[in-house]
């Protein structure tokens, strides 16, 4: 994951995450996830406690699409109702499952949330908008939620820390502040699509609150 960011990988990622039967294939997923991993990590390390764990995810959930029942991952959906149908996701509290292909998703399920809302407001932002208060506001909107008081103060005060918009955007590694801007309208209605597919799957299922 040492290779640079580039937002066009994730778009492609994304572009191709979402099935015309609706289904989300956990390939392309968590392709798009790889490349935003290494959006995180061009940031430096004050997103490691966001990154860290988005690495460790991802492989594994990459262990599964390797594994002896790969066939049962292929998407979203199939994983879901495999391991549901098998008993092995965890409800109550992690025991018997604790890295449960559900339970793992969710997780990246909430960071891409961030991700999505913190990439939407560098978007529409001024130029002289501040990506703290862009960052703090979408965090506080989603990851937040799930993370204890000291980690919540910690990420806050190293929010202060980010550099200006226009530094965000040349990141992106696809040209001009304008070219980064055209091509994150572009990319965020994909990211946005998967999200509310999950959203749905996970809250039909109740999966949005697994320990």
């Amino acid at each position: 994951m040492a290779a640079a960011f580039s937002l066009r990988e994730v778009l492609a990622a994304f572009q191709t995450c979402v099935t015309e039967r609706r289904e989300v294939l956990l390939g392309p997923y968590l392709c798009g996830w790889r490349g935003l991993i290494r959006f995180l990590h061009s940031l430096g390390a004050i997103f490691s406690f966001v990154s860290k764990d988005a690495v460790a995810k991802v492989q594994i959930m990459e262990s599964y699409c390797r594994g002896e029942q790969r066939e049962k991952y292929v998407s979203l959906q199939s994983m879901v109702e495999y391991e549901l149908a098998n008993g092995l996701v965890d409800f109550q509290k992690r025991s018997g499952h604790p890295d449960s292909g559900c339970r793992t998703v969710l997780r990246l399920h909430r960071a891409l949330r961030w991700l999505q809302l913190f990439l939407e407001g560098l978007r529409t932002g001024r130029e002289d908008s501040r990506t703290s208060v862009i960052c703090t506001d979408s965090y506080n909107a989603s990851l937040a939620t799930y993370h204890p008081w000291v980690v919540r103060k910690a990420a806050t005060v190293a929010f202060c820390t980010l550099p200006p918009r226009n530094a965000f955007l040349e990141i992106m590694n696809v040209g001009t502040p304008e070219e980064a801007v055209a091509m994150l309208g572009e990319a965020l209605p994909y990211i946005c699509d998967v999200y509310a597919i999950t959203q749905e799957l996970f809250a039909q299922h109740k999966l949005l609150d697994l320990p």
